[in-house]
């Protein structure tokens, strides 16, 4: 079953079940998957499709930070439904030592030694850890193991 056959089904279960939430949340994304579709002149991929959901999730994310520093609790708890809702249409996340594996792949392959290489590092590990890893934390792992 594609990205979008299960977003069609898991909508039409939402609507049954009056899940006001989770029916919002793929309206959302179905409405960015569209777009994403306009502004390529093409049928979306499933890569594609995927990266339109992390970007939703990391949009997500960015609102619930901005709403717990804002004390709107009110606001926090739905995007945390709405996070929990989108999780629900990614790959399973991998590991900080997953993560750390790859890195250390990457900095192989690519004969980094410093700082410096950073950037060969990063086009090699973000294409393998896409829409699976939170790239602050790639980021992150990357300095530390090119120090």
């Amino acid at each position: 079953m594609t990205l979008m056959e299960r977003l069609n089904s898991d909508m039409k279960t939402a609507m049954k079940n009056k899940d006001k939430t989770k029916l919002s949340v793929i309206r959302m994304v179905r409405s960015s998957l569209k777009n994403e579709e306009i502004k390529l002149n093409r049928p979306l991929t499933e890569e594609d499709a995927l990266n339109v959901i992390s970007r939703e999730l990391k949009q997500q994310k960015d609102s619930l930070n901005e709403f717990e520093q804002a004390d709107r609790k009110d606001l926090a708890e739905k995007a945390r439904a709405d996070i929990a809702v989108l999780q629900e249409y990614l790959p399973e996340p991998l590991t900080e030592e997953e993560v750390r594996g790859i890195v250390r792949e990457a900095i192989q392959e690519s004969g980094a030694t410093s700082k410096a290489d950073m950037g060969q590092v990063m086009k090699i590990v973000i294409p393998r850890v896409k829409g699976r890893a939170d790239g602050k934390m790639v980021n992150r792992l990357v300095q530390e193991a090119l120090q």
